[in-house]
């Protein structure tokens, strides 16, 4: 759930692994189809610049990096730039590799990487897709844990045709992706397998990924990390997303339902998020999970102007008042339903949750949440609510809100059980 829980034990995360790509395909050398593709000149210079890279990569100690280059190579990569006669838009690139032998300990991985990229796809926009793949390739080995950079890999050998490179790349990326939470990489990665299994005839394999499922999370993540630093809209369009992806039955629904529930009521659309609460409290039997829920009922009501379902809230989690302080979630639920009584103008209430809220923090050693408890006690005893029911958003934006809190509803309330 996206509220805070203050207190709640971390669970170790998993570690994932990602494992080791082919990075050879039908080529007889390394690079032999990057000289097939330029010869003379140009194909020198790109080589070069693909070894240097791949050399770099190859030194898995820093230390090693000192002596790979004899001395007078870096004027020699520059002459061999400088005679091969390519287009100007991969000058510099090559130019940024050429570095490499200059002064390899202060060669960067991100730098190269950006290097081979660019090369890689102007060699792309020329057809020469064994020219691509090996320089995209030499950047995702300089930069190890860039599931981006793999992805690109696996993408490249998939329209070659080099289906088993392309799949060595796509479950390497997958792997990077989960440990680094690029989601988008993850995803990507996934669809790419699934789709190079279609592209061999091979449906029953393309089936495994469960690419719907993993998109779906995917696009979860993206939606959290879009409501804190992205536009509301585009928040709202990767919730709904997410949600086409899980489908009905994905035991992760109801915690998109959970975090999009949050993020309106954080946005003051205070009845959406109250009916989509209300609908996830039937499925919730842990306690702990409750008073957090019926909290956030409480706030949205308030928000709402719904007095009547705020006083069952107020009256519910009250009832937890005998051990406050053994609920990692209690101070911010208490904080909930004050804001949620504040919004109602119930100074009284309100002053009491609050206060409420920051002894229980403060006896539980949360900072953050007594600070907060503080802060707003001082807007009650001013009699200020600091919560704005119904912006005005956009008609569009308006809408696609009711409509994805129907349909959640709708899920919520079809007797499915939540796993």
């Amino acid at each position: 759930m996206a509220a805070p829980q203050s207190g709640t034990p971390v669970r170790k995360p998993r570690r994932w692994h990602a494992p080791p790509a082919l990075v050879h395909g039908n080529e007889s050398l390394e690079g032999s189809e990057l000289l097939e593709e330029f010869s003379g000149a140009a194909g020198l210079a790109l080589w070069q610049s693909m070894r240097d890279a791949t050399l770099w990569a190859g030194a898995l100690e820093p230390g090693e990096r000192a002596g790979l280059f004899y001395a007078g190579a870096y004027e020699q990569r520059i002459r061999q730039i400088e005679e091969a006669g390519l287009d100007a838009a991969v000058d510099a690139p090559l130019r940024a590799l050429a570095a490499i032998s200059r002064d390899p300990m202060a060669a960067r991985e991100e730098d190269i990487l950006s290097a081979c990229s660019d090369i890689a796809n102007w060699a792309e926009g020329q057809e020469k897709l064994g020219t691509a793949i090996a320089l995209a390739q030499a950047g995702a080995l300089a930069a190890p844990t860039n599931a981006a950079a793999g992805l690109r890999v696996g993408q490249l050998a998939r329209r070659k045709a080099e289906y088993a490179r392309a799949e060595s790349w796509f479950r390497r990326a997958i792997g990077l992706g989960r440990q680094a939470r690029d989601w988008v990489s993850y995803a990507d990665a996934f669809l790419g397998l699934g789709n190079l299994y279609l592209q061999r005839g091979n449906v029953p394999a393309a089936r495994l990924p469960s690419i719907h499922k993993i998109q779906g999370r995917a696009l979860h993540e993206l939606f959290n990390v879009a409501v804190s630093v992205d536009t509301p809209a585009r928040a709202l369009e990767l919730g709904r997303a997410a949600f086409e992806a899980y489908g009905p039955t994905h035991p992760r629904l109801y915690d998109l339902a959970c975090d999009l529930a949050y993020f309106w009521m954080q946005r003051g659309r205070f009845g959406p998020a109250m009916s989509v609460f209300q609908g996830l409290l039937p499925h919730i039997g842990d306690p702990t999970e409750r008073m957090q829920t019926v909290a956030a009922i409480g706030r949205a009501a308030g928000g709402a102007g719904n007095r009547a379902v705020f006083d069952e809230a107020w009256d519910e989690l009250w009832g937890f008042a005998g051990d406050w302080h053994t609920r990692p979630t209690a101070a911010q639920a208490l904080l909930d339903l004050s804001r949620g009584a504040a919004s109602l103008k119930d100074w009284a209430r309100a002053e009491r949750a609050a206060t409420t809220a920051r002894d229980v923090a403060t006896r539980r050693e949360e900072a953050r949440v007594a600070m907060q408890a503080e802060a707003l006690l001082d807007s009650v005893s001013r009699k200020r609510n600091l919560e704005t029911a119904h912006p005005a958003p956009g008609a569009e934006d308006d809408a696609e809100t009711e409509g994805l809190a129907a349909d959640l509803i709708r899920i919520l309330s079809s007797g499915i059980t939540r796993k």
